[in-house]
C-alpha cells in the first residue's frame, strides 16, 4: 500500500505543477479558437487600432489579428504578410511554453535570463519593423 500511496503522492505533485502551465495553454487555445472563428478582417468584430485610426501608422500589432486568423486556418503565407513579427512571437510562444511545461513535470523551475545585448536586440527589431512597414518600400509588411 505504501508504493502505491507515494505513486499518487507524485503524480498528484506533477499534476500541481502542471496546472499553470495548462491553464496559460488552454487560455492560449482558447484565444486562438475565437480569433480563428471570428473574422477579424470582417470589420466590426473588433476594435481598430488607435495608432492607426489617428495616425495613419501601423504599429508592430497591426494585422496581428489578422495573422492569427490566418495563423490557425493553416495559411502561413497570409499570416506571415499580415504581421510576420506576430508569427515569430507565436513560435517563440510555444517553444518557450514547451521548455516551461517540460521543466515543470521534471520539478524544476525555469529562469530565462535575457541579457541586455538580447533585449536591446528584440527591442531594434521591433522598431525596425515598425519603421520599415510604415515606409515607402515596406508595403510588403502592410497588413
Amino acid at each position: 500500500m505504501r508504493g502505491v500511496n507515494a505513486h499518487s503522492q507524485r503524480v498528484a505533485a506533477r499534476a500541481a505543477r502542471l496546472a499553470v502551465p495548462a491553464g496559460i495553454l488552454a487560455a492560449v487555445a482558447g484565444s486562438f479558437a475565437y480569433v480563428g472563428a471570428v473574422d477579424p478582417n470582417e470589420p466590426g468584430h473588433y476594435p481598430v487600432c488607435p495608432l492607426l485610426r489617428y495616425t495613419g501608422l501601423y504599429c508592430p500589432g497591426c494585422g496581428g489579428l489578422r495573422s492569427a486568423h490566418a495563423f490557425v486556418h493553416g495559411d502561413l503565407a497570409t499570416a506571415l504578410h499580415d504581421n510576420a513579427l506576430a508569427v515569430g512571437a507565436y513560435l517563440g510562444f510555444a517553444v518557450v511554453w514547451a521548455v516551461w511545461t517540460v521543466h515543470a513535470a521534471r520539478g524544476r523551475p525555469l529562469r530565462i535570463d535575457l541579457s541586455p545585448l538580447l533585449m536591446w536586440s528584440l527591442g531594434a527589431l521591433v522598431l525596425v519593423f515598425t519603421v520599415v512597414r510604415n515606409s515607402p518600400f515596406g508595403g510588403w509588411l502592410h497588413p
